[in-house]
């Protein structure tokens, strides 16, 4: 969040929600220079706007396990966000990777509730693209794109039943907490935290609609180091949220979990069997996972 510019939102939008976006036009690069397959994609919302998106197929010669809808975070646009996603296609994970109103290729600009039309767009599209039929459906959630999709999701109970789990990355659970922490952050705000805070429009916020997510898997998360949504968002939703859930702490920046090969793999292991996995010490349990045929490892030893 931007210090400065979340005060002077604050005092003249009020109710507003634009302080939550910070969208950037245009993409300074495609998947291709990543060396990924891929198409671009337009998605037109049931109010008219259209949408860019990526469509990234698995890797050649790699069985589809799934599809993961990719929502990203509340700052840049595809391009900036391609780092949570470019890991699935070649473990077998097809993705779509969305820009809302006002980011990169997108037509409009962000605001709520109206960035709720572009993820019920990114829905649609998937009902109808015949590459995700009979294919289970995952969710991605990063940042501002973890507490969108929480909230949809309650709003639209049928597409809880669609998912294998929901998979949340950095969420904060209230938009009125991340204010009142950006402005604890500068001595020149740090006096008017609470009072410029409540200001902060908060009924759409993920902690309000988490108690209600009980149709789908929810693996969450979060590090111990985000400097920008502290631990206590994603501990406030793990609590929140009904079971099965689990809580997968880490370490690094803000929505930089996936540069580390260890969380990707907590999370395809969790893709696995979202129902009973629970946690990074489940990974060398043999009922679980079993090693390969002439594997040299004891499947008993948990992994460093």
């Amino acid at each position: 969040m931007r210090i400065l510019g979340i005060l002077c939102l604050l005092l003249t939008l009020g109710g507003c929600s634009s302080w939550l976006f910070y969208p950037e036009r245009g993409l300074a690069f495609t998947p291709e220079r990543a060396n990924l397959a891929y198409r671009d994609v337009t998605l037109t919302t049931a109010d008219g706007v259209k949408l860019h998106a990526w469509w990234l197929p698995v890797k050649a010669g790699v069985a589809v396990k799934g599809t993961v809808l990719h929502l990203h975070g509340n700052g840049g646009n595809l391009a900036a966000h391609l780092g949570g996603s470019y890991w699935l296609p070649e473990q077998g994970y097809q993705v779509l990777l969305v820009d809302y109103r006002g980011y990169g290729l997108s037509e409009g600009s962000p605001s709520l509730p109206a960035v709720f039309l572009d993820v019920d767009a990114a829905f649609k599209w998937l009902d109808r693209a015949p590459e995700v039929q009979g294919k289970p459906l995952i969710v991605l959630g990063q940042s501002l794109g973890g507490s969108l999709v929480v909230h949809y999701l309650v709003e639209h109970p049928e597409r809880q039943r669609q998912l294998k789990a929901l998979v949340l990355d950095g969420a904060p659970a209230s938009y009125r907490d991340i204010g009142q922490y950006a402005l604890s952050t500068a001595w020149l705000t740090w006096p008017l935290q609470v009072p410029l805070s409540w200001v902060v429009p908060d009924g759409d916020s993920a902690i309000k609609a988490m108690p209600y997510l009980t149709g789908v898997p929810k693996l969450i998360f979060h590090s111990l180091d985000d400097s920008i949504i502290p631990l206590s968002n994603g501990i406030r939703l793990y609590q929140a949220a009904p079971p099965p859930k689990v809580l997968q702490l880490t370490r690094g920046g803000h929505v930089q979990t996936f540069a580390n090969p260890a969380w990707r793999t907590v999370m395809l292991r969790y893709l696995d069997d979202p129902q009973h996995f629970n946690g990074i010490r489940r990974l060398g349990e043999l009922p679980n996972y079993p090693a390969p045929p002439n594997s040299d490892v004891d499947p008993q030893e948990s992994p460093q």
